[in-house]
């Protein structure tokens, strides 16, 4: 199946659900004995600021009638100052892989919301470097153009100090995580570029240094498409 022009995103969204779907379906029976594979929500909270700034309601509260009275060992102190924030969970769910409970790998797929303006772009930047920096292995896979000029493998690549060439997107990389050097931790990295029209490439998932799981893109994108009547 030849990767559609998502230029106009409309209709991305069913795709990527079954797109997620498939990779999970493609991935389990391929691990090896303890593995397992989940659809897994992104363990982290985001603040719906749009502004640039957290939204903060700040109320003043009257001390009760009993503030003055003395505090006894259950008593709980008055704080300093006591807000109203508001929170928004991350919607957004990847293919995690663990070992006896430990999260090992991950495969992203980018969705329009992670990259229409400036504030998603930077937190899911810090949502990939985190994975790493938590020596998870990951997978992200991008086949959204736009924004033009922007492309998270080259941010990624930028924050670890790797010198690649231009990855634009669309774009497929994973990147494994492990062994240490004087220097710090190695981290091993596969570009990928796609093209419109054309059939997506196999690309390794590391478990850890020496096992990795094929990942067959075109196999599970066709799939994902015909499913959702791209085809």
């Amino acid at each position: 199946m030849p990767l559609h022009d998502w230029t106009d995103d409309r209709g991305f969204d069913s795709l990527h659900l079954v797109w997620q779907n498939q990779l999970l379906e493609w991935v389990q029976p391929r691990l090896p004995p303890e593995y397992r594979a989940y659809m897994g929500g992104v363990p982290s909270l985001s603040f719906d600021a749009p502004n640039g700034r957290p939204d903060l309601g700040v109320r003043n509260w009257n001390p009760g009638p009993d503030a003055a009275e003395p505090q006894t060992a259950l008593a709980t102190t008055e704080p300093d100052i006591e807000t109203a924030a508001t929170f928004e969970l991350d919607p957004m769910r990847a293919v995690h892989i663990d070992l006896h409970g430990v999260l090992i790998a991950a495969i992203e797929i980018i969705s329009p919301r992670n990259k229409d303006r400036p504030s998603a772009r930077a937190r899911y930047l810090g949502r990939c470097l985190g994975y790493l920096r938590q020596a998870v292995h990951l997978m992200v896979i991008d086949v959204l153009p736009r924004p033009t000029g922007f492309s998270f493998a080259d941010e990624v690549g930028r924050d670890l100090g790797q010198p690649l060439p231009p990855t634009p997107t669309p774009f497929a990389v994973s990147y494994r995580v492990g062994g240490p050097t004087p220097d710090g931790t190695l981290v091993a990295t596969w570009r990928r570029p796609l093209a419109v029209g054309q059939p997506l490439p196999m690309l390794p998932l590391p478990l850890n240094l020496r096992q990795e799981v094929p990942i067959d893109l075109e196999h599970t994108y066709r799939e994902a498409a015909r499913r959702v009547y791209l085809t």
